[in-house]
């Protein structure tokens, strides 16, 4: 028992001894790793300490090479502009000197003029004493006075002139026999003005008549869908209101118009009212319309004794039957105005045949498929060069309005035919106050601007001519004073068709001879 004590004992002391080695050892290498990255330390402090000396020698270098180019460069602008300075005082010494020549050199002028004014006062008092000497010896050697002879060359400058008159109206009487038969022309042309024919009016809105009230839900559908598909696929609107047993189809385009009316026609018959069914039928009525206004067209060229007309002419012919000028059906009066032209022209002993074919055709510029920015006129005249129609029937058409010149009797015959038609009583639908107040009120119009001195509307209110000041107003001022007059007649008034708006500046020089 004792040896295990003592055993346990040598142990424990053993183990004390080995782990006071192991610290001891620890304790040293610690010192080592300490003194170690203490050294490491020491070193890499003395790198960074190296690199922000290099770094502050590098920014104190850069800094004073900074300052040392903007010392350069202030430097540099000091002496330009002490340069310029020293090139404005001489500039400024130069021009000294040479105003100083100009106004001794103004001075020597204003003396020389002096002296040639003096001079020229007492040339011209001699001059003057020359001129009564002369007088006084011509009228010693003459015996008359100077208003006597005056009085003479009077008389005899008057003789001259009754001459000359009498030889003037000599010419004039010889160019009016000459000319009597074409203004004899014109005259009877003018004189078949006061014709009346038979009324046409026609509206832009149509009536649908209805069996019952009861067919107005079916036409609007569930939610509206059958009458927006109608809307959509016409083109129209659709009124449905409290008018008992009607229906409003309204509209500018009459051909669109009678679609619809056609199409609710054949809806309402057939009872299957549907948006597949609404498209279905109004594709179907276009077709149809479309054949009827051919045939218009050709029955109308057949009963004017029209032959040879290109089929694009027949069918705007036949558009002609659903297109209205203030409520004046255009076919009709087409038709009317080329009975009118046949028998002038047959009064007047020229082609009748011609004569129908122009006023038949002159108003299809009212017409095309497509609206271009042109007079209708103008438009009609294109398209029958376009077809291949005679120049006097071309110039005819675009000469209706006096938008080109008239080059043959055929034009005014068809432009005075055209009054005939449109001015008859009952031809048309804007009465004469409404229309009188419509010229009236664009005349006005252009009458505010300031510089308009006057303004002329003419062609049935067609075309505005205002008349500026030349004083007044410049060429640039001018194209935008038509356009601004243009933008407001638009904005403020109503008015058919387009507004020609000419803006006139001219300078006239008026002297009269006694």
């Amino acid at each position: 028992m004792y040896n295990f004590v003592i055993y346990i004992s040598i142990a424990i002391v053993a183990a004390a001894i080995a782990t006071f080695a192991t610290l001891a050892a620890q304790r040293r290498m610690a010192k080592t790793r300490a003194k170690q990255i203490l050294s490491d330390a020491e070193r890499e402090a003395d790198d960074l300490k190296r690199d922000k000396v290099l770094e502050g020698r590098e920014e104190a270098l850069q800094i004073t090479t900074d300052a040392e180019k903007q010392a350069n460069q202030r430097m540099a602008k000091v002496q330009q502009a002490e340069a310029r300075q020293k090139q404005r005082e001489l500039q400024l010494n130069q021009m000294q000197s040479e105003n100083a020549r100009a106004r001794n050199e103004i001075d020597a002028a204003r003396q020389g003029l002096e002296s040639q004014a003096q001079a020229l006062e007492a040339r011209s008092a001699e001059l003057e004493k020359l001129h009564r000497q002369a007088v006084e010896q011509l009228e010693h050697i003459s015996g008359l006075s100077s208003q006597e002879a005056k009085e003479k060359l009077v008389e005899s400058l008057k003789d001259e002139a009754k001459t000359a008159a009498a030889s003037y109206v000599n010419d004039i009487m010889d160019e009016a026999k000459m000319t009597a038969n074409k203004e004899a022309k014109r005259i009877v042309v003018q004189t078949i003005q006061r014709v009346a024919t038979e009324t046409a009016i026609e509206n832009s809105v149509t009536v649908f008549h209805i069996d019952s009230d009861e067919i107005k839900g079916r036409i609007i559908g569930r939610e509206g869908r059958n009458i927006r598909a109608l809307e959509a696929a016409t083109g129209i609107e659709i009124i449905v209101d409290d008018t008992p047993e009607a229906i409003v189809l309204s509209g500018f385009d009459p051909v669109r118009r009678e679609i619809a009316r056609l199409a609710l026609h054949q809806l309402v018959a057939d009872g299957r009212i549907h948006p597949a069914r609404i498209e279905e039928v109004v594709a179907k009525v276009r077709r149809q319309i479309e054949e009827e206004i051919i045939e218009t067209g050709k029955r109308t060229a057949i009963d004017l004794g029209i032959h040879g007309l290109h089929p694009d002419l027949i069918r705007m012919v036949g558009k002609m039957k659903y297109r209205s000028s203030y409520g004046q059906n255009l076919l009709q009066h087409s038709r009317e105005t080329a009975n009118l032209c046949a028998i002038m022209a047959a009064e007047l002993g020229l082609n009748p045949k011609k004569a129908r074919r122009a006023g038949l055709l002159h108003d299809i510029g009212k017409v095309p498929d497509e609206e271009p920015e042109l007079p209708h006129a103008l438009l009609g005249m294109k398209l029958a060069e376009k077809y291949k129609e005679k120049p006097e029937i071309c110039n005819a058409i675009g000469a209706h309005h006096d938008e080109v010149e008239q080059t043959s009797l055929l034009a005014p015959i068809v432009q005075v035919c055209d009054a005939i038609s449109g001015a008859r009583p009952g031809a048309r639908r804007e009465i004469v106050e409404a229309y009188i107040k419509r010229l009236n009120d664009l005349e006005q119009l252009a009458l505010s601007y300031p510089g308009v001195t006057k303004t002329y509307a003419i062609q049935a209110g067609r075309e505005l001519r205002v008349i500026v000041g030349a004083d007044k107003i410049d060429d640039v001022e001018t194209e935008k004073l038509s356009g601004e007059i243009a933008k407001r007649i638009q904005d403020e008034m109503t008015y058919p068709g387009q507004v020609k708006i000419t803006v006139i500046r001219e300078t006239r020089s008026v002297a009269f001879a006694k």
